[in-house]
């Protein structure tokens, strides 16, 4: 299974390369541009896009409001993984 997980374009790190630096969940990381980039929306325009991110890449652009409901979903599957850690290591199930 691939997930790609929202994030923001932040900065252009390098144009010619189509590198980025993507804020995701606060985490802010290189991202390559280079699946999403076209003359219609070249390198320069990305900043303040959401995309999602997968392995190092924006696979796609995503609206704002998608991002949103995603990292919500991601946060709530998140604490159900940690709650059901928790009641493995006590022996509940």
């Amino acid at each position: 299974m691939c997930l790609g997980i929202p994030g923001q374009v932040i900065e252009i790190l390098d144009p010619d390369n189509k590198l980025a630096k993507v804020d995701v969940a606060g985490v802010r990381r290189s991202v390559n541009l280079a699946c999403i980039v076209d003359e219609a929306h070249p390198t320069e325009s990305c900043v303040g896009d959401w995309v999602l991110v997968h392995v190092g890449f924006a696979m796609s652009r995503i609206d704002p409001e998608e991002a949103r409901k995603t990292l919500a979903l991601l946060t709530e599957l998140g604490e159900a993984q940690a709650e059901l850690d928790a009641m493995g290591a006590t022996g509940e199930r």
